[in-house]
């Protein structure tokens, strides 16, 4: 896939070119979704997941202070799945943050 580093254009890229769901790591807490496709947004640190709770999915973050790998793996795999499933909406899609934009042919910033 070639796309830009742009979060909304690299999403609308990955959910045309086919993605169903997207994971999408931040450490800005970006809001962002996708009319097509859930995104969830994984925060890198627990500190950005606490701050901006009400748009970050999941929280990597513990892993930075010992938690096990394999167990946070284990319940972020969960999350995928119930996403997937429709069991659990994302946080854009409560918000209705269903952005799209697609890449333009000039430099993106």
């Amino acid at each position: 896939l070639c796309a830009p580093g742009n979060d909304v254009e690299s999403v609308t890229a990955l959910v045309g070119s086919g993605a169903n769901l997207v994971l999408f790591t931040t450490g800005l807490g970006t809001p962002t979704g996708n009319p097509i496709a859930p995104v969830l947004k994984v925060s890198s640190n627990t500190e950005l997941a606490t701050r901006q709770s009400g748009v970050i999915d999941f929280d990597c973050g513990a892993i930075l202070h010992g938690a096990s790998p394999q167990a946070l793996a284990e319940d972020l795999l969960q999350r995928i799945i119930d996403t997937a499933s429709g069991r659990m909406p994302t946080q854009a899609d409560r918000l209705g943050q269903h952005d799209f934009l697609f890449w333009k042919r000039d430099p993106s910033l």
